[in-house]
């Protein structure tokens, strides 16, 4: 009778841990969904922190629809402010007589493009871009920076294809990737070097362009000291933080002249204030 009783408690014991175990995988099973719809829902921001663009992403009629709801809600907000676009090769080549206004109705103050990328690269339309737009716009040239190649040689491919005078903004270093090959110490190290070799050439400071997240989590703190422009396209983004010199809202507005999407920025002030941080 004992014996039997004993068995009796180890079922019940067997059923306890059973149930303990389908409660555990069916939470694991619910968290990895919830996660899975997460990521999918904001599958941009995700890309985008880690440095991916997503325009070659083809985005559906309704997302589209209410993304250019939003570039109407900035473009309004900010009317009385400066407001400019950034281009590179992918937007190909440019008719700039016809790329003045954003979305038909919003005058373009500046425009900041491309012109270098790791230690070698030169942008296909810099050149042109660079050329075509002098005297029509304030001009900007941003280098975008490869982690895992030297900082130096970055900088000099920045200088020898860069020529900025007066009434150009200053040079603009574009940090969105993490490093494979190094660590983050080494990173910012590398950071450091190409602003300061850039600096001492152009006898201006730097301004550094990145993702709101990369910004907060990475250089916030230990370049504090520089002038940042920063990209945050959420829905919910409606105006900039005071900290910031340019915020870029979104990268999906359209412009005559120009076959592919825009990048649009915001220039926390108004146009002479921009005019005063260019070369003098």
């Amino acid at each position: 009778m004992a014996k039997k009783k004993a068995v009796t408690k180890r079922s019940n014991k067997n059923k306890g841990t059973s149930l303990s175990k389908l409660v555990v995988f069916s939470v694991l099973v619910l968290s990895v969904v919830l996660i899975g719809l997460m990521a999918y829902q904001y599958r941009d921001g995700f890309l985008y922190y880690l440095g991916y663009k997503s325009k070659e992403v083809r985005l559906s009629k309704d997302y589209q629809n209410v993304h250019d709801i939003r570039i109407y809600d900035v473009l309004t907000l900010y009317k009385t402010k400066t407001i400019g676009i950034d281009v590179s090769q992918y937007q190909g080549n440019i008719n700039w007589n016809d790329a003045m206004k954003i979305e038909g109705n919003y005058a373009i103050d500046f425009v900041i493009m491309r012109s270098t990328a790791g230690k070698d690269k030169i942008d296909l339309q810099f050149k042109n871009n660079w050329k075509k737009t002098k005297g029509k716009f304030i001009r900007g040239a941003y280098h975008y920076y490869r982690p895992n190649e030297n900082s130096l040689l970055q900088a000099e491919n920045f200088i020898k294809t860069v020529t900025l005078v007066k009434g150009d903004l200053p040079p603009i270093l574009d940090i969105e990737k993490l490093p494979r090959t190094q660590s983050l110490d080494s990173l910012k190290k590398g950071l450091r070097r190409w602003l300061v070799k850039i600096e001492q050439h152009y006898k201006v400071k730097p301004i550094i362009y990145s993702g709101e997240s990369y910004y907060t989590d990475f250089l916030k703190e230990e370049f504090g000291d520089y002038s940042f422009w920063i990209a945050n396209y959420s829905f919910w983004k409606k105006e900039m933080n005071s900290e910031w010199l340019l915020w870029q809202f979104t990268e999906r507005a359209n412009v005559n002249g120009v076959d592919n999407y825009v990048d649009v920025n915001v220039f926390n002030g108004i146009k002479i204030q921009l005019m005063d941080q260019c070369i003098q």
